[in-house]
């Protein structure tokens, strides 16, 4: 007896649009069967982030403001649409870390972190013709061994092409997993999108089926 063809994976009723150039985001929708577009909006995130850390935004609450900029700049531009935008901060007991731009400058994040515990804030606002229809903010909790210099410096060297494009420098899914001693959170949460609350909407608001 023939076997009969899979049902086709949920798309969104209404068109995806993700305001990001992050490949990993772009992967872990894919991955849940979802086609989005891809339209990155272009903001400078470390001016904005300094002008909401001198207003006394927290971590957190700037995670959450950069993603709702990125979704609102690109929603004006594809009327209808459902677009994503997400952000995520590292936060070191209220210290905000970036993606390093050298690798020395990873060497020293990773040398901060050493032994400690920090967090990580993945914001995602979804907009529709300018306005927010969505939001959450997921965050896990870090703990890094203590790390020697010389393993930093190895793992750096290695590593280098990928870390450099992920905030405190490392990546879970990869050697990065080494560093930690603990890990509280959620998992998509930590590789930069709160994608479980996400699909969790999208299929409340019958945009996909489940």
């Amino acid at each position: 007896m023939p076997v009969p063809p899979a049902d086709p994976a949920p798309q969104p009723r209404t068109r995806l649009v993700l305001a990001t150039g992050s490949e990993s985001r772009r992967a872990m929708v894919a991955a849940a069967g979802l086609t989005a577009d891809l339209a990155p909006a272009r903001i400078d995130e470390e001016a904005v982030r300094q002008a909401l850390a001198a207003e006394g935004a927290s971590p957190r609450d700037q995670a959450d403001a950069l993603a709702e900029m990125k979704a609102r700049k690109i929603s004006d531009r594809v009327p209808g649409a459902l677009v994503l935008g997400a952000d995520q901060i590292l936060d070191l007991d209220g210290q905000v870390f970036a993606k390093p731009e050298t690798a020395e400058a990873a060497r020293a994040q990773l040398a901060r972190l050493s032994g400690k515990t920090h967090r990580l804030h993945s914001a995602a606002v979804v907009y529709r013709d300018g306005e927010p229809l969505w939001r959450h903010v997921g965050t896990a909790r870090l703990t890094l061994n203590t790390l020697s210099e010389r393993f930093i410096d190895g793992y750096v060297f290695r590593n280098w092409d990928d870390i450099r494009h992920t905030v405190g420098g490392y990546m879970i899914e990869k050697e990065g997993v080494r560093l930690m001693a603990r890990i509280e959170g959620d998992h998509f949460t930590i590789l930069g999108l709160p994608l479980l609350p996400l699909l969790n909407w999208l299929r409340v608001t019958g945009e996909i089926d489940g």
